[in-house]
């Protein structure tokens, strides 16, 4: 006996559909909430556990897509997949814009061009040899797998250096590499695409004036994107000067026109939009008419949750047997990329620099592949469809192994050659006043790096002239954490006159020196106490808990000056206590033999041995006495 049937019309037929609708909405709901909630817990666990946050995503997402089942990023996004990929990864390239200065290029120019050039054609050439002879890609997957696979990743690198602290120019030559080549890399990859698409469509005959498509193509490229870059950045720059907004509308603005100089360069010639918002951000962060530093935090906080759902997106579309299937091939793969390809392209890139032979070393060591090459590799595999099947597993191969292998040995190896310190005992201070300048001296004397950072040009110019190190920079602006060499820096001292400056370059210098190494000056206090958990204080007191600016200031005004004394057995620092008594503010304590240094604090007794060394603020003693 069959079945009633239900009308089309009837309200059966409609809440059915309608359960239906809802049930697909909640499902989609719950699969974009989770990408959102497992990609920034996966930052916040790596971050805890000091490890990439890249592995821990790509983990998470393998998880929730090929095993569980639980993120279907197809089915959540269906035909806005693309897009949303697309539009994420102009973003944090022009994040990444935002941080390159062209002041750097006079010391890396050659090194970089070298690399961008006689470096981008020898791995392109090496990983496509790769790609065919060990992957067994046919040799036009491989041309364009070798494409792709010349990306580096900024993402990545950013933290990585953080983290070793480089010296010298082996930081800006990093940096400016795994920026700048991102946009090349994504046009090659289209350039590739489209020439065996054209040969593909005219014949075989028609090789030449497919290389010649390729090559206008390629022409057309780079000017649709430095035209729209430039455009973008200069109404930017002009909606600024202008006053054309209120302040609240600055970074959706922003964000607007980086999404709209992508999309036009786009529309107006294919791709081209990597390249137009990567120079849109360079633009910006080099003019001087306007601040730009508003933007920044909103930027990163911004590019921190499209990098984390981004790569829990891209590892859950994977196929657990596509990467099965690479076998022992894909770890073959990974091993000629990391031990031949890139050290074959440096130092063939950089014959006739001036780069030392450690310096080639490191960076021969020093390529991790990130979420550019993800993106791109999974946009072509979407156009290749069957054809591409292959194109995504090898490139996340390389993503985890470069990222493995370079997290666990760039720190190792950057000691083992001298370009990284292992115990850093120099000392980066915010401001460059007279009275930093003194300290600034006293340490420097004493063969401990130092670093000065303000925002006044006048304080810069005098310590440079007087032999210091110094950076004029917005101590406020979240960029400058990335602009600053910390090769052989150790510890912050935040010695500015407003304690609410001091309280938030702290905070923000935290990340790179940790809690125990960032120091303030006492604030300035209303009550009689310091409140060491109020907003004001976010890094240990400095000195003595009564010394903010105002007191050190008018001791320097008075005469004080800092000294070195070297204590002995027989005049131990109980005796310097008796002779000086409070007219001594200690400040530093040297040990000549282990070369270390040690900041002085109100919280912990001071414990100096003979043959150490005292840096103190010596007072003078009033008149008449």
């Amino acid at each position: 006996m069959s079945s009633p049937e239900v009308s089309v019309g009837s309200p059966f037929s409609k809440s059915s559909d309608l359960r239906s609708a809802m049930s697909e909405i909640e499902q989609n709901l719950i699969g974009l909430a989770g990408i959102i909630v497992l990609g920034i817990g996966g930052q916040c666990i790596a971050a805890r556990l000091r490890v990439p946050s890249i592995l821990l995503l790509l983990l998470i997402g393998f998880i929730a897509g090929p095993i569980t089942h639980s993120i279907e990023p197809d089915r959540i996004f269906e035909g806005l997949l693309f897009p949303v990929i697309s539009l994420s990864v102009a973003i944090i390239l022009f994040e990444g814009g935002l941080s390159l200065k062209l002041d750097e290029l006079r010391q890396i120019g050659r090194v970089l061009v070298g690399l961008l050039t006689i470096g981008i054609a020898t791995t392109w050439l090496l990983t496509t040899l790769a790609a065919w002879k060990i992957l067994g890609m046919p040799p036009r997957l491989a041309l364009l797998c070798g494409s792709i696979l010349i990306v580096t990743g900024p993402t990545v690198i950013g933290p990585m250096l953080r983290l070793i602290r480089p010296i010298g120019k082996i930081g800006p030559i990093a940096q400016w590499e795994g920026i700048v080549i991102d946009p090349i890399g994504a046009t090659l990859a289209v350039l590739v695409y489209d020439f065996f698409h054209s040969q593909h469509a005219m014949g075989a005959l028609q090789f030449d004036f497919s290389l010649l498509i390729a090559f206008v193509g390629l022409l057309e490229t780079t000017a649709v994107g430095l035209i729209c870059g430039s455009f973008a950045a200069g109404v930017v720059v002009l909606a600024l000067q202008r006053f054309w907004l209120p302040d609240r509308l600055h970074s959706p603005a922003l964000l607007a026109m980086v999404v709209a100089a992508f999309t036009v360069a786009n529309i107006w010639c294919r791709e081209s939009g990597m390249l137009a918002v990567t120079v849109m951000g360079v633009l910006l962060a080099n003019q001087k008419r306007v601040a730009i530093s508003r933007f920044v935090e909103f930027k990163e906080n911004l590019t921190v949750l499209l990098i984390s759902g981004l790569f829990i997106i891209l590892s859950a579309r994977l196929k657990l047997e596509n990467l099965t299937s690479l076998g022992w091939r894909g770890v073959a793969f990974v091993l000629f990329v990391i031990l031949i390809v890139r050290p074959v392209a440096v130092w063939l890139s950089s014959v006739g620099s001036n780069l030392t032979w450690q310096e080639r070393v490191f960076l021969s060591w020093f390529a991790p592949r990130g979420i550019v090459a993800a993106a791109v590799a999974s946009v072509f595999a979407i156009r290749l469809g069957d054809q591409g099947h292959d194109l995504v597993p090898a490139v996340f191969v390389v993503i985890v192994g470069t990222v493995s292998v370079y997290s666990l040995t760039a720190f190792p190896l950057a000691r083992r050659l001298g370009l990284a310190v292992t115990n850093p005992q120099g000392v980066l201070i915010a401001s460059a006043h007279p009275g930093a300048r003194a300290i600034a001296h006293a340490l420097q004397s004493a063969n401990f790096r130092v670093v000065l950072l303000d925002s006044n040009r006048v304080d810069g110019n005098v310590a440079r002239l007087e032999g210091l190190t110094a950076q004029t920079v917005d101590l406020l602006d979240e960029n400058t954490i990335k602009n600053v060499d910390f090769g052989g820096l150790g510890r912050f001292l935040a010695l500015t006159s407003s304690d609410e400056v001091n309280a938030l370059v702290s905070m923000r210098f935290r990340e790179v020196f940790g809690s125990s190494e960032v120091y303030q000056l006492s604030p300035i206090r209303s009550e009689g106490q310091v409140e060491v958990g109020s907003l004001r204080v976010h890094g240990r007191i400095l000195f003595s808990t009564g010394l903010n600016y105002e007191v050190l200031d008018q001791r320097f005004e008075a005469g004080a000056v800092i000294k070195q004394t070297k204590l002995t057995k027989e005049f131990t620092y109980a005796d310097f206590v008796s002779l000086h008594g409070t007219q001594a503010i200690p400040f530093f304590v040297i040990d000549p033999v282990a070369k270390l240094l040690t900041v002085c604090v109100p919280e912990v007794s001071l414990k100096i041995t003979a043959g150490q060394i005292l840096i103190s603020l010596m007072i003078p003693e009033p008149a008449g006495e």
